[in-house]
């Protein structure tokens, strides 16, 4: 039977990344009684499915992201799966069935607006959300100041827009978890006595050219940045463990030390992680990225 894992290809997706995470985490995690998890920006889901197949002893999780499109295919996984394995494997054949790569844009064009027009159901609307992220350009999820998804075509003749087994055990594994729709600040009053928080923000750009917080209508620059600190800090004084995933500033372009500053009372280190997302392909491979926690891992 295949594991719970993200169900969507995201932008800054923590899949390469899980061992040099798992090894950052809490030593004793794995006896904490009644543990809760808490990801206040959830995106692909990576870390979420890989502590709840790893460690039993999490009795509830909560998730929350600020783009709700994302978080109402988390709602509809978890709670219509069945119909929703049905709508996509409708979308899939109807998409095979096209001979020509104009037929297959037009589709894509076409499906696009009608998403773009916000009047959907919750299954309409997320079978759609698979189909444009498997078949856009590189993967990427993208909206303009408006909130629309402006991402084009991707040339993929015949994708896999879903896996029926995997959305089956995504959906039974998210029947614990509690999952928001809105800004990170709120996560908090749902921590528990034992409580770790992961925070993957939309990273800090390393230059002009690599700026890309554009998840939602919303953007996440330096103040956002600045206010996610304030809060980890107020994670700390309540008693609760974080772990934190950034860019790492201090290796790239701007040759800054912006983290290091701002989390200098905390532990830091730096692992090597593949980006497997770029529209240019020379700038996929191994980048420095910087993690910060606020416990010992011995």
């Amino acid at each position: 039977m295949k594991k719970a894992r993200p169900f969507i290809k995201w932008v800054g997706g923590k899949t390469k990344l899980l061992d040099q995470l798992d090894a950052l985490l809490p030593a004793d995690f794995g006896q904490w009684e009644e543990a809760t998890y808490i990801e206040p920006f959830v995106g692909g889901g990576a870390m979420l499915f890989h502590l709840l197949n790893r460690f039993p002893n999490i009795n509830r999780a909560v998730i929350n992201d600020i783009n709700p499109d994302l978080i109402s295919c988390y709602q509809t996984i978890k709670e219509t799966p069945e119909q929703l394995i049905e709508a996509l494997r409708s979308i899939q054949d109807s998409y095979s069935r096209l001979q020509s790569e104009e037929e297959r844009k037009r589709f894509y064009l076409k499906s696009r607006t009608r998403y773009n027009e916000k009047n959907l159901n919750p299954i309409d609307n997320t079978t759609l959300f698979f189909f444009l992220n498997r078949t856009c350009f590189n993967g990427l999820y993208r909206v303009n100041k408006k909130g629309l998804f402006n991402v084009p075509f991707g040339r993929y003749s015949d994708p896999q827009i879903f896996d029926e087994e995997t959305l089956r055990e995504d959906s039974r594994m998210l029947q614990n978890v509690q999952i928001l729709s809105g800004d990170f600040e709120e996560t908090l009053p749902l921590a528990g006595p034992r409580t770790l928080f992961y925070f993957d923000p939309p990273y800090r750009p390393l230059s002009e050219t690599s700026a890309f917080t554009s998840y939602s209508k919303e953007s996440f620059n330096d103040d956002s940045q600045l206010r996610l600190k304030f809060f980890c800090d107020k994670v700390n004084e309540a008693g609760h463990a974080f772990l934190l995933s950034n860019s790492d500033s201090q290796r790239e372009v701007d040759q800054t030390s912006f983290f290091d500053t701002l989390y200098k009372d905390y532990h830091i280190c730096r692992v090597n992680a593949s980006r497997s997302i770029n529209s240019n392909p020379t700038k996929r491979g191994k980048i420095s990225e910087i993690l910060i926690r606020n416990y010992p891992t011995s």
